[in-house]
């Protein structure tokens, strides 16, 4: 070898690239818009009720996708269904800016089409891909889709004020990351051996997912950190100001509950590949997010410290979850079959979550109950973390 040579194959390099690209393109274009919803309800005369539609919306076609993208990959080659995947975030970015309110939502439901393809496949890419480094390669990209949604959240104001409070400009911003993940995994388009190659075993694989124990192990596991996540998300700001915080202040430990979900990344990156037993890191992000639901409970006034505690066990969770989709799975096929099955499951359970919550605190005019449940959910995801990251494949029906 030359001495001037490249260390790395340059394939997996560039593989490892369009994961990170496209990692980045997994959360940002849809909580982007929600520090830009008053400027939008102003452009475009939304209701409230089309606002929170507008947000509600990419979780329900998340559900409906998942259960598509592992057949998707099958017809067309993982390769190029990420490809298809990055296209269609790329055209909702731009088409939502172009128009008005059915180019919005049109925009909308494209990009959340190619999010929640993205979504389901990337862990069986790394699977295929870097199988020695499945619990690495997924923390270093959830780390950088975190990273990436806080700091977009960050700038849409201030990038909107800068173009004259138009938040079509700020918005379109994360397109330029999307248009780079489409130009690496267009270079990618020739990787996917034949597609019907692995058919047989993969339409196996995807018919038995769903009578699996530790499948539906993890998949709760998974699902119940969504809810626990959307309910939060969507109500820490009005939970904040009902205990005495400004609005200003609720809007910034809110940002930094996002920006804290994105730390456990440099925490778990050297560490998840090194366990042969995943369960204490299982139990622990579930168990830190139990506690935060107790210190809102009891002590509100320590609310932004709950917040971080909170962002940094659902951030710990999430990544612990995509890896045992990884570490669990017997196959690539596999590992998109129950990615889709946790994700379809966990976005449908995460879209009623806010709604219920939000009814609570209406029927008892405060907080408590509301917070109750989010407690009762965490204590749920402590349990089925613990069964979900025991050291056994998911082909096995044991209990």
């Amino acid at each position: 070898m030359s001495r001037f040579a490249f260390p790395f194959p340059s394939r997996p390099m560039l593989v490892l690239l369009g994961v990170l690209l496209i990692a980045a393109n997994l959360r940002a274009p849809v909580t982007g818009i929600a520090p830009l919803l008053e400027l939008i309800q102003s452009d475009l005369a939304l209701s409230s009720t089309a606002a929170g539609l507008l947000t509600a919306m990419p979780l329900f076609i998340f559900a409906v996708v998942s259960l598509l993208a592992a057949s998707l990959a099958r017809a067309l080659g993982l390769f190029r269904s990420l490809f298809l995947a990055a296209a269609l975030i790329l055209a909702g970015v731009a088409i939502r800016v172009l128009g008005g309110t059915i180019a919005l939502f049109m925009g909308m439901a494209l990009l959340a089409v190619g999010i929640a393809i993205a979504n389901v496949l990337l862990p069986s890419l790394v699977k295929q891909q870097f199988p020695q480094r499945i619990a690495f390669v997924t923390s270093l990209y959830v780390l950088v889709m975190g990273v990436v949604a806080a700091f977009n959240s960050a700038v849409a104001v201030p990038l909107a004020d800068l173009a004259g409070q138009s938040w079509r400009w700020s918005s379109s911003a994360i397109g330029l990351v999307a248009l780079a993940s489409v130009l690496v995994w267009f270079t990618q388009l020739g990787a996917d051996r034949s597609a019907g190659q692995a058919a047989g075993a993969a339409g196996k694989a995807a018919a038995s997912v769903w009578c699996l124990p530790l499948a539906w192990y993890i998949t709760l596991y998974m699902g119940l950190n969504s809810v626990a996540y959307y309910m939060i998300a969507t109500w820490l700001p009005a939970m904040l100001v009902s205990h005495g915080f400004d609005a200003d202040r609720a809007g910034q430990i809110h940002g930094l509950m996002q920006l804290c979900s994105a730390v456990p990344g440099l925490v778990l990156l050297p560490l998840l590949n090194r366990l042969k037993d995943q369960r204490p890191v299982a139990f622990a992000g579930a168990a830190l997010q139990t506690l935060t639901m107790v210190g809102f409970l009891i002590l509100p006034s320590w609310s932004l410290l709950w917040s971080l505690l909170f962002g940094f066990g659902s951030g710990s969770v999430f990544i612990v979850a995509l890896s045992l989709i990884g570490l669990r799975s017997t196959s690539t096929s596999q590992a998109a079959s129950l990615s889709g099955m946790a994700q379809c499951v966990g976005y449908l359970l995460a879209a009623c979550g806010p709604p219920a919550i939000g009814g609570l605190h209406d029927l008892f005019g405060n907080w408590g109950w509301a917070l109750g449940l989010c407690l009762l959910v965490t204590l749920g995801m402590v349990c089925a973390g613990v069964l979900a990251a025991r050291p056994a494949p998911v082909q096995k029906k044991s209990v």
